[in-house]
């Protein structure tokens, strides 16, 4: 299809891929790895959470709904990424295009509302360690995270739905994957009202999730200044993961935007690949890598689970091996 056409947009090319031969299988072998990683490390943790009464706890909870992100994110890239590596054609049809859109843009929401939550929780347990169990309960954490899962579906919904209605004067996406932006770019209709909601949206974001996270460490800092040798230990320790999740993806993201809105030319395509894709692998494999390791009661359970495998594969092997 040209570029100068104004025909209804059935399918989308990828301009992104390149003709790599037969690396194409070395590539598939690599993503396919990473999202067996993924996809275990995460399913692992949250089975554990959920198994383990003593992990119904809300710092836990919002663990869960995290890693149930990182699953839910994964799934709306890798399967995708697997089929067009292998592909010859990188095309996509227009339902589909837009479904990853809004699973991927939807991730990106509930990741970041996901950690704001975190951050008051966190703010709470190292602020006001004596009103903890009162005001942050298991009840009031499963309703945090059925809003923040709600808000950010219902708010993608709409500029998707705007997207859709678009007049579209071309087809070649030049990415890896479906962007809400680079199909926007294409419209060759008024995109007026997506501007304003766009701006509305980046205001309602920053206002949901920027200042919570910022107001909630501002007073943790304000805690570790003043107080206790201890307090700072227990603030360093249990802030730590968090802050490291939500630095790593807010570069991911920023990443993102600056591929996709400013001219990249000038950068090798490799490292313009690894910028598109850096927040939507690296964060799914970190989270449950880092928190794993990082929580204290999470990893002794883990551990106990997996030692309590590995004693009854024992047991079994010498019992068949009697029976024998």
């Amino acid at each position: 299809m040209s570029n100068s056409t104004s025909e209804t947009v059935s399918f989308f090319i990828l301009g992104a891929y390149l003709n790599i031969g037969y690396l194409r299988y070395l590539y598939f072998m690599i993503t396919a790895m990473l999202y067996i990683v993924i996809v275990v490390a995460n399913t692992s943790l949250i089975v554990v959470i959920c198994v383990n009464r003593s992990l119904h706890e809300p710092m836990y909870l919002f663990l869960c709904s995290l890693f149930v992100n990182e699953l839910y994110g994964s799934t709306g890239l890798f399967p995708f990424l697997l089929v067009q590596i292998l592909s010859d054609i990188h095309t996509v049809s227009a339902p589909l295009c837009f479904l990853q859109i809004f699973c991927l843009y939807t991730y990106g929401g509930v990741e970041f509302s996901n950690l704001a939550v975190m951050s008051y929780d966190r703010y709470l347990a190292i602020c006001c360690p004596l009103q903890y169990n009162t005001r942050m309960t298991s009840h009031k954490a499963l309703i945090f995270i059925i809003l923040v899962w709600l808000y950010c579906f219902v708010k993608f919904l709409i500029p998707l739905s705007l997207n859709i209605r678009l007049t579209l004067c071309g087809n070649t996406i030049n990415g890896l994957y479906c962007s809400n932006y680079l199909v926007v770019k294409l419209a060759c209709s008024d995109t007026q009202v997506n501007n304003i909601y766009g701006v509305f949206a980046t205001a309602l974001s920053i206002l949901v999730t920027v200042l919570p996270i910022l107001f909630s460490y501002m007073r943790i800092l304000r805690v570790c200044f003043s107080g206790s040798k201890q307090t700072r230990q227990k603030a360093v320790s249990t802030c730590t993961p968090h802050l490291v999740s939500l630095l790593n993806f807010s570069f991911g993201c920023s990443f993102e935007i600056l591929q996709s809105r400013f001219d990249m030319s000038g950068v090798p395509c490799v490292l313009r690949i690894i910028l598109s894709l850096y927040f939507l692998i690296i964060q799914p494999l970190m989270n449950p890598v880092m928190y794993g390791l990082q929580m204290s009661k999470l990893r002794n359970i883990c551990k106990h689970v997996l030692c309590y495998k590995l004693l009854a594969g024992g047991r079994n092997t010498v019992t068949e091996s009697c029976e024998i």
